[in-house]
């Protein structure tokens, strides 16, 4: 994106020179970042695995969750390429977390790309295609993670047959995605064959279950980014941020400034408090907390705005 599409999507501007500021690339916050986010993973799996046949493995099952399905916050900054200043470094953390939340780095670039695109336009944003919740049993069964699983295998099987065709995969995007797919699919099988051989279930015990209790975190999460803010162009107005501690900001790489985040996404994930400070007045749905957040989302949901905004979109 140029500066002038940075700005022509907000209402609220920045100086340019400040916005340039704000928009320097680095490499040493992200690899500060992700040495915490995969250090403290490995470290919370090793003692899952090494004391999952005591009273220990269900607290260790949850926080080893919660490390793990944020790593899709390492996923998305890797995505834009704004979280490292090097390239490949990008590339490589993720292709890491997508192998890891199943989800192939092209594969998500492309989706996440026209969603930045048309945020919040039923019919074009990719992250209306798929209904949302809208009682409170459909909520219940999206917070075990079951069926963002199914998608993750369903896409990733769809894809690796040679079935590229979502609406927001341009034909030119067609064979590298399928060709992607078809690669983490051979790992996927390599891992399954190794586990088989090899009579171990800690691909289960370590990855598979605690991604899936993870979910439970992560979908509110998810969920609180736009779900109930307006169909408008206006990033500050069509967006949510939620204020919240600094230990979730940590592992979500300062996506919970979430609007900021939308109206200038050429800002790297460690700029986004100082840009915080400079939007914060503009932003239309600022709230307190995820508890607040969570509320409004789910009243919102269940009364059945929801629903007929997937209709349209679909």
């Amino acid at each position: 994106m140029t500066d002038d599409t940075l700005v022509r999507f907000t209402a609220h501007t920045i100086r340019r020179e400040d916005l340039h500021a704000l928009m320097t690339r680095r490499d040493r916050p992200a690899l500060i970042r992700a040495i915490w986010h995969f250090g403290v993973l490995a470290i919370t799996g090793t003692l899952l695995w090494n004391l999952r046949a005591t009273v220990w493995a269900v607290p260790l099952l949850v926080a080893h969750g919660y490390v793990l399905a944020f790593v899709f916050c390492a996923f998305h900054e890797a995505a834009h390429r704004t979280a490292f200043r090097t390239r490949w470094l990008n590339t490589v953390v993720g292709t890491l977390a997508g192998l890891l939340i199943f989800w192939p780095y092209r594969n998500y670039r492309v989706f996440h790309w026209e969603h930045h695109r048309y945020t919040q336009d039923s019919a074009r944003d990719p992250e209306l295609f798929f209904a949302k919740p809208t009682t409170i049993g459909t909520y219940l069964l999206v917070l075990t993670g079951v069926p963002n699983f199914i998608r993750r295998a369903g896409d990733i099987l769809r894809l690796a047959s040679g079935r590229a065709d979502r609406p927001w995969m341009a034909p030119s995007d067609r064979r590298p995605l399928i060709a992607e797919a078809r690669a983490y699919l051979a790992v996927y099988a390599l891992v399954a064959v190794a586990s088989i051989v090899a009579g171990s279930a800690i691909a289960l015990v370590v990855w598979i279950l605690p991604l899936l209790v993870g979910q439970a975190f992560l979908r509110p999460y998810l969920l609180a980014e736009h779900t109930g803010c307006a169909f408008t162009r206006d990033c500050l107005d069509n967006t949510r941020t939620t204020l919240t501690s600094a230990l979730v900001r940590l592992f979500a790489w300062n996506m919970p400034y979430h609007a900021e985040h939308h109206a200038y996404p050429a800002v790297p994930f460690h700029a986004l408090p100082l840009l915080h400070r400079q939007v914060r007045t503009s932003i239309t749905h600022l709230e307190p907390s995820y508890v607040v957040a969570t509320a409004k989302v789910n009243h919102y949901l269940f009364r059945g705005d929801a629903a007929s905004v997937e209709r349209t979109a679909n």
